[in-house]
């Protein structure tokens, strides 16, 4: 993707990001995904092909950008009282939205669209922003916290494998393990169905 579709725009750019991306969640809804083509959006966002192409590249860099911010959270994570409650509960809403077929293509487009893996980046930032959210909050209340990087390999990596190769093996009890081996309370790798 191009550099200038990384940054958040202001003025005119925005605007522009702005339509187009709203013209390819419309277009999708309403003609689907394989209808999709870079003159078709630009007709509808009002602007003209040349303008996606510059700032884009190509309809798969768009869609890769249009993916980033879906994945992007809308909310901050909830507080169920305790750590281990609000890693259980950001950590099975995890595995909910990112392995429905809407989630699993957007983290693919995310990263099909990005050969330099700055998409890949921005998610990951997302999941950090979350659970360093989460582990401010306990430790305000006192609670020992796990580094985000443990975290993050203990809690979301396997998730994150899970939902692109295994999404069926996905359940609370497998989310609920990962929580318990990231807090150092369970096994690292918990039993899943064969």
């Amino acid at each position: 993707m191009s550099a200038r579709a990384t940054t958040r725009p202001g003025g005119r750019s925005a605007r522009v990001q702005q339509s187009v991306h709203q013209a390819v969640r419309d277009l999708e809804a309403e003609v689907g995904r394989d209808a999709l083509t870079v003159p078709l959006i630009a007709a509808r966002a009002g602007v003209t092909p040349s303008t996606v192409y510059r700032r884009w590249g190509d309809l798969r860099e768009l869609l890769s950008d249009v993916a980033v911010e879906r994945l992007r959270p809308d909310t901050a994570p909830a507080d169920h009282g305790g750590l281990r409650a609000d890693l259980e509960a950001w950590a099975a809403q995890f595995a909910e939205e990112m392995s429905s077929t809407a989630g699993r293509t957007y983290i693919r487009d995310a990263l099909l669209g990005d050969p330099g893996q700055g998409n890949a980046v921005r998610c990951s930032d997302y999941a950090v922003e979350q659970l360093k959210a989460i582990g401010v909050r306990a430790a305000g209340r006192g609670e020992a916290v796990p580094d985000v990087e443990t975290l993050l390999d203990v809690l979301v990596a396997p998730l994150m494998y899970r939902i692109l190769f295994r999404p069926s093996d996905l359940s609370t009890v497998y989310t609920d393990h990962l929580v318990a081996a990231a807090l150092g309370r369970g096994p690292a790798t918990p039993q899943t169905k064969s």
